[in-house]
Formats: structure tokens, sequence, C-alpha cells
């Protein structure tokens, strides 16, 4: 080989992994979270001048010091469990649906809107089925335009339901202005605290005596841990055990193919997406009806965006989200405690997430590709 083609042979190559073992690739995982946490520890040392266990004790409290900061965390995750099932079969599909924050957003309006205007006319029963009901056809309605023009026109859909978020926002933000509470305030603060129509659409708490001195201070977070975990069960046996599942699987692999053993490709899109936001629409029941009790255009708090990356990084596998979506609440809350704690700005908290991200993204791509260094036979020939 000439010393011209020498020098412009690249010094990496890349080769897609072929065979790598699973266990290989969550030790790889491991590694990457643990470099990581490493890494965000130096950071803050270097920050704060503070000891690195004093820096682990902070992530660890974040979750774990009482049983109310247990419960909120297995709360946040189960929340941003249910809008990465809801994503997922579209991307089973291929179907880019970054649209959940806003499909999760108008399940929020919808719930909101009943628990407003039907207080006083129906019981707080009926309200809850109500918000329930039209929680899940907003959802659904917002996630199936967006299909529905992919279908007939083949628009590109991560721009469509980015653009979806968008308005949403502001639909609930013309809402929150019409129904502000007090007037002039912007915001509709608790919906129904106080009589008479104290509690009504509020979904009902749910407390097993035995938790009462094991874990107390659930009460108004076990109803939605236990609907998502029965859900996530569901979503398993959907995605890999139905008809339904089938066909979109065959969809995102090949629509040549789907068409050969004549799937309706347009119809599978359409029926996916409305299935997809009809989840993202329960999810903003939960946190209405459910938890929360309001309505602002950041009740869901970016958790449409990292769904997105829950449901990625457990390869579409729902009972592996569950381990992902507790690891990104863990390390998030983490972050936010070391701000708090050794009085550093909210800023600091994202780039300890982002740091945090980086390494698992950069992982996934370890996992993936191999990265080889150009070397040579010993008469000097480059091997590539």
């Amino acid at each position: 080989m000439t010393a011209y083609a020498e020098k412009r042979e690249p010094l990496f190559h890349l080769s897609r992994r072929t065979n790598l073992p699973w266990w290989r690739a969550w030790l790889m995982r491991a590694g990457a979270i643990v470099a990581a946490l490493l890494f965000c520890a130096l950071l803050c040392v270097l920050v704060t001048g503070t000891s690195p266990l004093q820096i682990g004790s902070a992530v660890f409290d974040a979750s774990f010091k009482s049983p109310r900061k247990t419960w909120v965390m297995l709360h946040s995750t189960s929340i941003l469990l249910c809008i990465s099932l809801a994503v997922t079969p579209a991307f089973r599909m291929r179907f880019w649906n970054v649209g959940g924050e806003g499909q999760a957003l108008m399940g929020c309006l919808a719930s909101a809107a009943c628990m407003i205007l039907l207080r006083g006319k129906m019981s707080s029963g009926m309200v809850i089925l109500c918000s329930l009901l039209a929680s899940i056809l907003m959802g659904g309605l917002w996630g199936m335009i967006p299909a529905f023009f992919k279908a007939r026109w083949s628009t590109n859909e991560t721009l469509f339901t980015l653009m979806m978020n968008y308005i949403a926002t502001q639909l609930v933000a013309f809402f929150c202005v019409v129904w502000e509470s007090p007037k002039g305030s912007g915001q509709i603060g608790i919906i129904n605290q106080r009589a008479p129509f104290e509690g009504v659409g509020w979904l009902p708490e749910v407390w097993p005596p035995f938790l009462q001195n094991l874990m107390p201070g659930g009460q108004k977070y076990l109803l939605n841990i236990l609907i998502v975990a029965a859900l996530c069960v569901a979503m398993f046996f959907y995605l890999n055990y139905s008809k339904h599942g089938f066909e979109l699987s065959v969809v995102g692999e090949s629509e040549r193919t789907a068409h050969y053993l004549g799937i309706k490709v347009g119809r599978v899109i359409i029926r996916t997406m409305l299935f997809s936001g009809a989840l993202c629409g329960l999810t903003g029941f939960l946190l209405t009806a459910g938890n929360d009790h309001t309505l602002t255009t950041t009740l869901i708090d970016g958790r449409g965006f990292t769904a997105v990356m829950v449901s990625w990084l457990a390869k579409f596998n729902p009972l592996w989200m569950i381990l992902t979506s507790f690891l990104l609440v863990f390390l998030d809350r983490g972050a936010g405690e070391i701000s708090t704690q050794f009085g550093l700005n909210e800023s600091f908290s994202d780039i300890l997430t982002g740091v945090i991200l980086f390494f698992i993204i950069g992982s996934e791509f370890l996992i993936r590709y191999r990265i080889s260094l150009r070397h040579r036979h010993k008469g000097g020939e480059d091997l590539g």
C-alpha cells in the first residue's frame, strides 16, 4: 500500500457487533453507570469541596431517606414508565412518536375539564369515569392526527408529533387562564379542594393495613403504581403474544413484507398511534385525577421526551423498562438533591443529569459497535 493511501486510511474503524452475549451488554451498561457516578462525584468534589461519600449519601437520601421520599420516587418512576409503555408500540412499528409529552398533556386537560365542568352535576364516581374516558379519547385523538397524515401522505412523523406538543402546551396555557383561581393568578390551583366540591373527581386512596407500619405515607401514590404495574404486564403480552403486536412488528421490520402478508399498513399505523396516544392520555388522567389534582403547562415535566430514552434503552421490552425508568428517576432525583444540599443552582443538577445520560447513551453505542484501531503487517502494509 502506498504512503498516500496509508495517510488517507482512517485511524479508527467501526464494525457492528453481531454476537455480543446479553450479560456482557448489561455489564457494559452497569460499568457506564458506575463511571458516570464517579465522574459526577469528581465534578462535585471540585465544585463543592466535599467528600465523595457525602455526595453518594446525598444521592441515596434523595430517594430513600424517608418513606415519603421513597413513595414519591416510586410514583415518579410509575408515571415515567406509563408514558414509556405508551410510546413503545409506535417505536416497535418504527413510527417515531416524540409527541408523548403533548398527548399526555391533552389527557391532563381533558381530565381537568371534566373535574371543573361536571362538578355538582354528577357524583364523584361518574366524574372519575368521564375524566378517564375523556383523557383516553383526547390522547388517542392527539396521537391519531399525525398517524393519519403519515398513512395518507407519508408526512414526517417526528416533526409532526413534535409540533403537536407545542399546540397542546398552548391549549393548556389558554385554559389555565380561563379557569384560573384566584382570578389574575394565571393558574387554576388545586381543583375541587374545598367544599362543596371537595374531592370530586379525585381517584380514591388505596391503602392496605399491612403497609401502614411498613411504609407509611403512600396513600395518594399506591393506586397509580398498581395501575401502571398491571399495564406493564398487559403491554408485555400485547406486544409479544397478540395479533396486533405481531402486525406492528412486521410493519416496523418491512412495509413491503407487511403488504405481502396482507397487512394493511395504513390501518396498522393509525390503530397503533390511536392506542399509543390513548395510553399517554391515561397517564395524564393518573396525574390530574390521581395525584396532582391541578393543571399546568409543566405538569408532564419533560417525561414525554425522557420516555423515548427509557423505551430505547430497554430495547422496547416493557419489563426491562421498569429497571430503566427506576434508574433514570433515581439518578435525576440524586442530581437534584446534590444541587439543593450543597447550595448549587438548578443548572448544576441539569449538568449532572446530562453527564449521566451521556455515559448511558455512550455505552449503548459501544454495545452496538466495535471500535478498532488501524494496524499493520510486520512489513508495514496496512490491514485496515
